[in-house]
């Protein structure tokens, strides 16, 4: 599971991700895919960058908010730390390991779109602990789909 932020207009957002992958190594690529019911949907569409956290155990608490919570109710970014990138984009300051990446494309998947991601910055790396869907099941989706 990922944690997407994405910044435009003056306007922020996040949102819990479950069908994310790796699409290119060379060069790299990262799809994520935002669901149009998403409160983040219309932000992320008119952003430039998304930043992409990935959730561990120790983001439990973060997965929770961005993901039983919309923004459509509630500023989730006053309830948790947070840092903006250059271009205002949020960037978490509990995951350990993220990527910040330009948008090339968006795909429409259906009642998702994915996000063709070229990742520019990041922090972290290395083998980690994510959590999946089935570790987050308990999570009732804070925007109806």
């Amino acid at each position: 599971m990922y944690i997407v932020t994405a910044a435009a207009g003056g306007r922020r957002a996040g949102c819990l991700v479950g069908f994310a992958t790796q699409a290119s190594m060379d060069p790299e690529r990262f799809m994520v895919c935002i669901s149009r019911a998403n409160a983040t949907y219309p932000v992320a569409m008119d952003a430039e960058r998304l930043a992409v956290h990935a959730v561990t155990e120790g983001e439990r608490g973060l997965a929770e908010l961005f993901g039983g919570r919309t923004g459509d109710e509630v500023d989730k970014f006053s309830r948790c730390s947070w840092e903006p990138a250059d271009d205002g984009t949020p960037i978490l300051s509990g995951p350990p390991t993220w990527f910040l990446g330009r948008v090339l494309e968006r795909i429409d998947l259906g009642d998702h779109v994915g996000c063709v991601v070229e990742p520019e910055r990041w922090h972290g790396g290395g083998p980690i602990a994510q959590l999946t869907e089935r570790d987050l099941a308990e999570i009732e989706p804070g925007h109806p789909a």
